[in-house]
């Protein structure tokens, strides 16, 4: 038997802490950013959410801590800067291109476009985002991700 559950429903949050059913997030009921996380749905290992950035922008130089960032470009063409232990390396990326960010290692993303905004989704392995801001990227050895 399916079971539908109908248009007028409360949002799934409203029992986040239930861990035997699906959890429905439907357009703009997510908290900023945030559509799956530890305090919206009750995920233990999973941060996902949707990042809008303007144009002729770029955030600070930051890791995620031990969180795997995965991101998927909806729209615009981001620029993810790291540093591969000689150089500050730059990755251009596009609609339906996807990215992995390991755990620690410093990055920045840019939006170089004057008129458009690039938007991303953002799926990282903790309940909730991890941003550690570092003072300029570096290459991440073996050792420092202890």
């Amino acid at each position: 038997m399916t079971v539908h559950e109908g248009a007028g429903t409360t949002p799934s949050t409203r029992n986040a802490s239930r861990g035997d059913r699906i959890h429905h997030v439907r357009a703009g009921e997510s908290h900023g950013h945030a559509a799956l996380s530890g305090s919206t749905t009750g995920s233990k290992k999973l941060w996902m959410g949707l990042v809008e950035n303007p144009p002729l922008s770029a955030t600070d130089n930051h890791h995620h801590g031990d969180s795997e960032a995965g991101i998927y470009v909806v729209s615009g063409h981001p620029v993810f800067v790291h540093h591969d232990g000689r150089q500050e390396v730059r990755i251009s990326a596009g609609p339906g291109d996807f990215l992995l960010v390991p755990p620690f290692v410093p990055h920045r993303e840019e939006n170089p476009d004057p008129d458009e905004p690039v938007v991303v989704v953002i799926a990282r392995t903790t309940q909730e985002p991890i941003k550690v801001p570092v003072p300029e990227l570096y290459h991440l050895d073996e050792t420092d991700a202890r």
